[in-house]
């Protein structure tokens, strides 16, 4: 588990060591050789123990092996020279997945493409618990963008179902994407920020026929809402002439008139009119 610690100054620790150095070679003047060596000696060992913290980035310290704690406050600091440091940004990142194949609920091949935001806030997760934090965001990303595609229809052809789909069910996709993504991550102490889909299609041996269907069932719907219009419509005018009782129909006159009207509102030409100079019946 990540133990933040906070190292000494390494601004005090310099003067030490520069002092270390100015006596020794005050001793080597005055022919104290051993004295002299043995604080030269002192002051050099401690020069690998100064380092340098940037902002939004910490360092990982091991003593023989042992995880010791992991510095986040930037600035200059000194520890115990033998430790081992291992660095790790902080930095808030993104990387856009490039599109790969996947199936939907219903099988259906489709290229989705991602855009992944996330942070380390776990230092001794990401640094121990993985082999390369990196690469594991990458492949944990991968498979839970193939995860995510199964549990819905690339688009609902039948309106209705009401079921939510990748191209339709944008907040509620991205929202079961990222919470699919952070769950794999968690592991590795990263943090998912923002993850949503950034290149959604199908893929391309059945993009043609996907598209033919979903403009039939366009024309279909619309034919759909013509029909029920073009009803209502004849309803309305049969039932208007009869309650101001202009003009009275038998059934065979009545299924003539509905047929008509049916023939002009739901046709895709303008109706040409043809006048009747005889009776009703010729």
């Amino acid at each position: 588990m990540e133990k933040v610690i906070k190292p000494a100054s390494g601004y005090i620790y310099l003067f030490m060591a520069l002092a270390g150095i100015a006596a020794s070679i005050y001793h080597f003047t005055q022919e104290m050789a051993i004295v002299g060596g043995i604080l030269l000696f002192l002051s050099i060992i401690c020069i690998p123990g100064f380092f340098i913290v940037e902002p939004n980035k910490a360092l990982v310290m091991l003593l023989f092996g042992e995880y010791k704690g992991t510095v986040k406050a930037h600035g200059f600091f000194w520890v115990n020279p033998f430790m081992t440091k291992k660095k790790i940004s902080l930095r808030v990142r993104n990387f856009e997945n490039k599109p790969v194949k996947v199936n939907d609920k219903i099988g259906n091949p489709v290229m989705i493409g991602t855009i992944v935001v996330w942070q380390v806030q776990d230092t001794f997760k990401a640094t121990f618990d993985v082999e390369d934090y990196e690469n594991f965001v990458h492949l944990q990303t991968d498979a839970a963008v193939r995860k995510m595609a199964g549990k819905y229809p690339y688009d609902d052809f039948e309106a209705e179902n009401a079921e939510i789909t990748l191209r339709s069910g944008v907040e509620e996709v991205n929202h079961s994407l990222e919470l699919e993504i952070s769950e794999r991550l968690e592991h590795a102490g990263i943090k998912v920020i923002e993850a949503r889909i950034s290149h959604l299609a199908y893929s391309s041996e059945i993009a043609s026929a996907m598209l033919q269907r979903q403009q039939a069932t366009a024309i279909v719907a619309a034919r759909r809402k013509i029909v029920d219009g073009a009803v209502g419509m004849v309803e309305m005018a049969l039932h208007d002439l009869k309650m101001k009782d202009i003009i009275e129909f038998d059934d065979e006159k009545k299924a003539v008139m509905v047929s008509n009207l049916m023939v002009v509102l739901c046709s895709d030409k303008s109706a040409s009119p043809v006048l009747n100079v005889g009776t009703l019946n010729q």
